[in-house]
């Protein structure tokens, strides 16, 4: 079994031409021979705001680019049968399709309704106004454009646990009153007092009806599309109960695991923890703690001490459960919780996340192939470029065919810190050793083995020149460039390694 490494096909800028699915479908052959076994891909339904948005403002779950909906019968990402494509391709190749799982809110509704509702203090949703008020909002999702077809369940406010509504020129969120409660729903973490609420008509899973719909939904969308697993996004904001019941329904009813990353976004680890916890462990989390210390260290550069990177991550207090990236579509540049880890870090950040033993990492879209948009701020146009971190891709086959066996740590310097990887002997050539630098030049002496004896290693990021050889222990001085990252493997590897990116 190769290291499982996911791939962020997308990113949020993603150009709106309809291709993406397509795109996905061509790169799969490339993305396999990288060592990717399994491909992220963006929400496929329909958004409220048409292409403009990729997918996360939901307007229906059951139109896949299907429907003439929202001004649009394709998604951004492209239509139907064109996603259907793009995930037996991926299959084809022996990858697996992850869905991105948008269950939170819903937006776009097709009908008003008055109701009686609550104000709320948008910092703490615990505050509230002693007053009911008659409200009218947007809550009614009845789909004319696809007219009952897969579900006839319509929307309403009884759904909903909330909205959020401009009045008086201001954005105001209200808890709407009905017979499903006149509350929240209860969350495991206190932020903002009760963050059930996010964006949109928030959905409540509190309602029977609701959480029938959305297994039926899971259900069709698991038969339609042969998807293999799933990222739920946002669960900050959803009890984790409705997950427990969902997730145990499609099990059942399908007789299999499915592959589950959860998306917490938090620096707090015990939070994330805890919902990891009380989802008994059924899927991973997103190890938001670990980026913000990438963030931290690419900032501080040499005065960070790197020996501290992986201290309160959920890699280190819950390293089976954690889900590592450098970066991805929310902390990108331009977004709201824009959070980008400085270039010159990234190729350290990956090397952190690709060529250790434990964590499932990520590698986002733009790292591998670019990324050029404008965003806005004010009335200035700002133009955006990400350009591909320089040899990632040979680190991701490093990982994919020689990241194995027993791992040693060498954290025993404020700036400059390594590891080696022994190798397995099923792996040809296997092993490597990685020693990274966040200030000057530096080297360490690390030990492979007896296995490595008087064997001759090259850096095959190409930072280092040098040829070293091993005494007979497999001990060597190993090198690294200033603000750099080397990866040392054995001289007969190297030409493996270009073999398999040239392939």
């Amino acid at each position: 079994m190769n290291n499982p490494t996911m791939f962020q096909f997308f990113h949020w800028n993603y150009p709106d031409d309809g291709n993406l699915w397509n795109h996905c479908k061509e790169q799969a052959a490339r993305l396999a021979k990288l060592g990717i076994t399994h491909v992220w891909l963006p929400p496929a339904y329909k958004s409220a705001r048409g292409t403009w948005e990729p997918g996360y403002a939901v307007y229906d779950l059951f139109d896949l680019g299907e429907f003439d909906q929202q001004g649009t019968v394709r998604t951004r990402h492209g239509t139907k049968d064109q996603y259907i494509d793009c995930i037996n391709a991926l299959h084809e190749h022996q990858l697996q399709a992850i869905a991105d799982i948008v269950l939170n809110h819903k937006h776009g509704a097709d009908e008003t309704e008055k109701m009686g509702a609550r104000e709320v203090n948008i910092e703490n949703r615990k505050e509230m106004s002693d007053k009911i008020v008659e409200i009218e909002a947007h809550t009614k999702f009845t789909f004319p454009g696809r007219k009952g077809k897969y579900s006839n369940f319509i929307w309403d406010k009884d759904s909903f646990t909330g909205v959020s509504e401009q009045m008086d020129n201001r954005e105001r969120i209200f808890l709407i009153q009905h017979n499903m409660g006149d509350n929240w729903d209860q969350m495991l973490d206190d932020e903002m007092g009760n963050f059930d609420y996010l964006m949109g008509a928030d959905i409540d899973f509190r309602n029977p009806f609701v959480r029938e719909e959305v297994k039926k939904w899971g259900e069709w969308y698991i038969q339609t599309t042969n998807i293999d697993g799933f990222r739920l996004d946002a669960v900050k904001h959803i009890n984790y109960r409705f997950f427990q019941e969902w997730l145990h329904y499609l099990k059942d009813t399908f007789k299999k695991d499915f592959f589950c990353i959860a998306e917490y976004w938090s620096t707090k680890t015990d939070a994330i923890i805890n919902y990891c916890n009380a989802l008994g462990k059924q899927s991973l989390m997103y190890d938001v703690p670990l980026h913000f210390n990438f963030c931290n260290a690419a900032q501080k550069k040499n005065d960070y001490d790197i020996r501290s990177i992986f201290d309160n991550t959920v890699l280190k207090e819950l390293p089976d459960s954690s889900f590592t990236f450098v970066d991805n579509h929310d902390s990108q540049p331009g977004q709201s919780l824009e959070s980008y880890v400085d270039y010159w870090f990234q190729p350290l950040a990956y090397a952190l996340i690709l060529l250790r033993g434990k964590g499932f990492p990520c590698i986002f879209y733009p790292h591998l192939y670019g990324a050029k948009y404008d965003i806005q701020k004010g009335e200035e146009k700002i133009p955006i470029e990400i350009v591909p971190v320089p040899g990632l891709d040979k680190m991701m086959v490093v990982r994919q065919l020689l990241a194995y066996g027993e791992e040693y740590d060498y954290f025993d310097h404020p700036n400059t810190v390594g590891w080696i990887r022994r190798g397995i002997e099923e792996k040809a050539f296997s092993g490597c050793a990685v020693l990274l630098s966040t200030g000057s030049e530096g080297n360490k002496v690390m030990e492979l083995g007896d296995r490595f004896a008087h064997k001759t290693f090259t850096d095959i990021t190409g930072n280092r020149q040098e040829k070293l050889t091993a005494d007979e222990h497999g001990k060597a001085t190993f090198l690294v460039n200033g603000s750099s990252v080397s990866i040392w493997i054995l001289e007969e590897a190297a030409g493996l390694i270009q073999q398999h990116l040239s392939g």
